[in-house]
């Protein structure tokens, strides 16, 4: 009797499907660390790391985490400018502006108008400002800006102007 046993086809190393599961494509701080530490502790005693890789690394390190570090006081800063924007953009609440736009689909053909801003309001990103006659225009294409409570000027003549003009009266009479 004999005992063979067959080795099942599905166990072949040739057979076997590789899947890798990677997470980010780039290393963050901590992990290029734990490299940095494996390396060291599995260097041969015999010849270990040279004095210049290890400060190279070490300075690539140092790097890494100053563009980290730098990375998040960006997002920060540009998190706060947007909210900044806001109010900025507050002010013209109550202003007449007057603007100027391409027309959506056409390159060639542009719009004008003017209207006073009654909202202002965050739309993909963007201030869109929210006009009394219903149009809503993106701030950028914001051409003039009029207090809408202005008076027109009433046209004076200058002092001097007067006096001339009050003596040559005066004197063809």
């Amino acid at each position: 009797m004999s005992n063979s046993t067959a080795i099942s086809s599905d166990l072949y190393l040739s057979n076997k499907v590789e899947t890798r599961k990677t997470g980010n494509s780039s290393l963050g701080k901590d992990e290029f660390l734990k490299i940095l530490i494996a390396q060291l502790q599995n260097q041969d005693p015999l010849k270990p790391m040279e004095d210049k890789e290890f400060i190279a690394q070490m300075a690539s390190f140092s790097s890494l985490e100053q563009m980290t570090n730098l990375n998040k006081t960006m997002e920060n800063f540009i998190l706060s400018q947007s909210s900044n924007e806001m109010l900025r953009y507050s002010e013209m609440i109550g202003k007449k502006v007057e603007w100027r736009d391409i027309a959506a689909g056409s390159e060639s053909t542009v719009e004008t108008g003017s209207g006073i801003v009654k909202s202002i309001k965050r739309k993909d990103g963007m201030i869109v400002l929210e006009l009394d006659n219903g149009k809503e225009i993106m701030s950028y294409a914001v051409t003039k800006i009029v207090d809408a409570e202005a008076k027109p000027a009433i046209e004076s003549k200058p002092e001097s102007e007067s006096k001339l003009e009050s003596e040559n009266t005066s004197e063809t009479a």
